[in-house]
């Protein structure tokens, strides 16, 4: 059978090391991976293996730190190689033999340490950069590292190199030339001002890292395979100020042109491969992009590297779109194609591809709420849409003894998800959807571009809903007399919510942001908007981008104050392009009254009028759970999900449906 993505699938070499596709597995942080002495947990192991198993040619893991000393990480953090070498090696050789029955090969990802970037969390312990600057997020001077310890730590990835190639892996990536971390500290002007040996010229900026590689090959042989995470621009417009997209502004970091010149004396150097994106922690929604930035955002980099270096080139950032990945292969701009957070949301895309499954394909949001969200927050890798991930052993489905007809109330992601777990496992599970499509509120969130996985999330459920024959019935609103004539063994209310509505006087001219999103209502050409949480903030963006005159008024003191764990990189760019789209800003606000010219409102300096052609309220949900209190002395096995139950996000949906579905 044709496959039309069949290049994607052509070997291709990195070094020595011969990959059976062009797919790799970007690394991503391992929070929740290793063990407190420095090896690989079961859980670890079991997530690595899983996307080896979905068909991806090469996994390259997490930052493993080579170090403990100059910068201290209290464990367990990260794996780490030299802390204690045989266990490392006891709980790898079972990860990498496994991954390589799946015909997958695998590079351990070894860092030279955080620096500046890294959130200080002992007062008595001073950061390390290359020099004495600012931290990147409270003002506590880095101090420089010493020769001594740049000999230690070139040292120690030399050793961690031999013992990760006698625990089976394949090769090496460094971390990083990349995104600001203390290597890039040493590479970048703007953080390097010393005067000996490792500072002044590009040559020396960059004798760390060829120290490095020179120490790896030298321990380990010339043909062991060593790849680089590499920036190829910074985007520092200052100090924690990042650059947005198309913006035009003097570049404080790595430009264009010292960058392909860095690229080049790095291959020169032994480096086998550049791992290629752009931007810095100063500029964090270049390296880990949002939905607000376009896909393939760093195919013109890669691009750029590829036309400088001989070795081969990897290209991530948002490449999840196959054609757009098969695109940048076919114009020779990289040779092999990174996914990070898709392996995330879908550790079989790759099987799913060669096997012309597209439709099947678990989309990612760019959401960043499952993976940088919770790793920030409470240390752990897991992702939005995807329940299983880095959990696959304690969340395998097992098969029902005893198969139940389960009614499930509303088609919105918790009724879906758990149809699909459902039915997975055995049981016969139905949906009732009171409108003409699955998806609830991601209809109307994935109105806006930026947001246009939230509709293929949708219609991932729907196809696979239809892929496993799960009975759906549209346009159909459950009554409690419908659930008594069916008669099921269990209930699920999955009825979602209902936007927050209140009076301001004459509220002709006020609308929900639904209504707005779905195109119901027209807002006209000027707009304010209230509310200015997460769907507030992304509805008067979509607003402006289409040409209105926008305001947004808020209670609280500032932004995005009361949403979940979100991610900083999706924070900042989008507090950045209400800024530079020129969205007015009103926040410990609240509207009084709609006028006659718009909307009263009053403010800290006093009460003033807007004018707008309508008011949009953006100001939380209500959860729909009429029906499950009507039932609830009625069905014995009755449950509740999704916004129904408490109003939260699509993850959580996700997450409390898997969960349910999975024990009934």
């Amino acid at each position: 059978m044709q496959n039309k993505y069949e290049k994607l699938f052509e070997p291709v070499k990195i070094g020595n090391v011969t990959l059976k596709n062009r797919f790799v597995m970007a690394p991503m942080g391992p929070q929740g991976l290793g063990d407190s002495v420095g090896g690989f947990n079961q859980r670890g192991i079991d997530y690595y293996v899983e996307r080896a198993k979905g068909g991806t040619g090469l996994i390259i893991t997490g930052v493993c730190f080579v170090d403990n000393e100059a910068e201290h990480h209290s464990m367990p953090s990260t794996p780490c190689p030299t802390i204690n070498p045989v266990h490392f090696t006891r709980t790898a050789r079972e990860m990498t033999e496994r991954i390589h029955a799946y015909d997958a090969k695998v590079f351990l990802q070894l860092s030279a340490g955080f620096g500046r970037v890294a959130p200080p969390v002992d007062p008595d312990l001073k950061p390390v950069s290359a020099s004495e600057i600012m931290n990147r997020w409270v003002d506590i001077p880095c101090r420089a590292l010493t020769k001594e310890e740049i000999h230690r730590i070139v040292k120690r990835f030399g050793e961690g190199a031999a013992i990760a190639k006698n625990a089976g892996f394949d090769g090496i990536q460094i971390h990083a030339v990349h995104e600001g971390y203390l290597l890039d500290q040493f590479a970048i002007s703007f953080f390097n001002n010393r005067t000996d040996e490792y500072g002044g010229s590009l040559e020396n900026r960059l004798r760390f890292a060829r120290e490095i590689v020179e120490e790896i090959k030298k321990t380990c042989g010339d043909d062991f395979t060593v790849t680089l995470r590499y920036s190829l621009k910074s985007f520092i417009k200052d100090w924690r100020v990042g650059a947005l997209p198309g913006e035009v502004f003097e570049e404080k970091g790595r430009d264009l042109p010292e960058g392909i010149d860095a690229a080049q004396l790095l291959e020169q150097y032994g480096y086998d491969s550049l791992d290629v994106d752009v931007g810095c922690y100063d500029a964090w929604f270049w390296n880990h992009p949002p939905m607000y930035q376009k896909k393939g955002l760093y195919i013109p980099y890669a691009r750029a590297i590829k036309e400088a270096v001989n070795g081969p080139v990897i290209c991530a950032g948002r490449m999840d779109n196959p054609d757009l990945a098969l695109s940048a292969i076919e114009d020779g701009s990289c040779d092999l194609i990174g996914l990070g957070r898709p392996l995330l949301a879908d550790p079989d895309y790759v099987n799913k591809l060669r096997f012309g499954q597209t439709e099947l394909i678990r989309p990612c949001l760019s959401c960043h709420e499952g993976c940088l969200g919770r790793m920030v927050h409470y240390g752990w890798l897991n992702c939005a849409v995807n329940p299983s991930c880095a959990r696959e052993r304690i969340t395998e489905l097992k098969p029902v003894l005893k198969k139940k007809k389960v009614l499930i109330i509303g088609g919105g992601v918790a009724g879906c998800e758990a149809a699909r777990v459902l039915s997975l496992r055995g049981h016969q599970p139905m949906i009732y959807e009171k409108t003409d499509r699955l998806g609830g509120n991601l209809i109307p969130g994935g109105t806006p571009d930026f947001k246009e996985d939230d509709h293929a999330l949708a219609k991932w459920y729907e196809n696979t809903l239809k892929d496993l024959s799960v009975p759906v019935y549209y346009n159909t609103e459950v009554t409690p007399e419908m659930v008594r004539k069916a008669n099921p063994d269990t209930v699920i209310v999955a009825t979602g919510s209902r936007p927050r509505v209140f009076g301001l006087g004459d509220d002709s001219k006020v609308f929900t942001a639904e209504e707005v999103l779905l195109g119901t209502r027209d807002p006209g050409s000027r707009v304010v908007v209230l509310g200015g949480g997460l769907v507030g903030c992304e509805l008067a963006l979509w607003l402006k981008n289409n040409g209105k005159e926008v305001s947004i008024v808020e209670a609280q003191d500032g932004l995005l104050k009361l949403n979940g764990p979100l991610c900083f990189a999706n924070i900042s760019m989008l507090l950045s392009l209400i800024e530079s789209k020129g969205i007015s800003v009103y926040t410990g606000s609240k509207a009084i009254h709609t006028t006659e010219q718009g909307v009263l409102i009053e403010t800290g300096a006093g009460k003033e009028e807007l004018n707008a052609d309508s008011v949009v309220l953006a100001v939380g949900y209500d959860s729909e759970n009429r029906l499950y209190d009507e039932l609830k002395y009625e069905v014995r096995d009755l449950y509740i999900l999704g916004d129904a139950r408490k109003v939260s996000n699509i993850m959580y949906a996700i997450w409390d449906a898997f969960e349910v579905a999975s024990n009934i």
